[in-house]
């Protein structure tokens, strides 16, 4: 008889992957069948040709500065803020008489994403819809 304790072998542990193989093919299989694929390279476009004149009077931009502590400024003139309803009423005076003139943000880059969405809200009320934003390239 052997009574010693303390000297049994212990068994070491196993991790079986055969199980967390298999959900991951379910997975993947799950994902290949719901997935969509787009074929943009089917669909042969071709696109309606014009002749017109082209314009010679250039409609002149209104430029919008806000700068990074909530400052507006309409084509350099400074503008109190007081709502995107005086915004967009400041907005129709720089216009004058342009139906539909293209509003250019200069925004700083540390400018806060709600002041920007004023601009385009004030915009949006004033009845302009072309606008566009000013960037300047990073340096190499």
């Amino acid at each position: 008889m052997n009574f010693k304790r303390g000297l049994r072998r212990r068994e070491e542990p196993e991790i079986n992957l055969i199980p967390m193989i298999d959900v991951l093919l379910v997975i993947l299989i799950f994902m290949m069948v719901t997935t969509s694929y787009a074929k943009f390279s089917e669909l042969q476009i071709n696109l309606p040709q014009a002749g017109g004149e082209t314009s010679t009077t250039q409609a002149k931009p209104i430029t919008v500065g806000v700068d990074a502590s909530e400052h507006y400024a309409i084509n350099n003139k400074g503008v109190p803020y007081s709502g995107v309803d005086a915004l967009a009423a400041s907005l129709k005076s720089a216009a004058g008489d342009q139906t539909d003139p293209i509003i250019v943000i200069n925004a700083d880059a540390k400018t806060p994403h709600q002041s920007v969405i004023n601009v385009m809200e004030a915009a949006r009320l004033a009845g302009y819809g072309r606008i566009t934003f000013t960037t300047q390239n990073q340096p190499k």
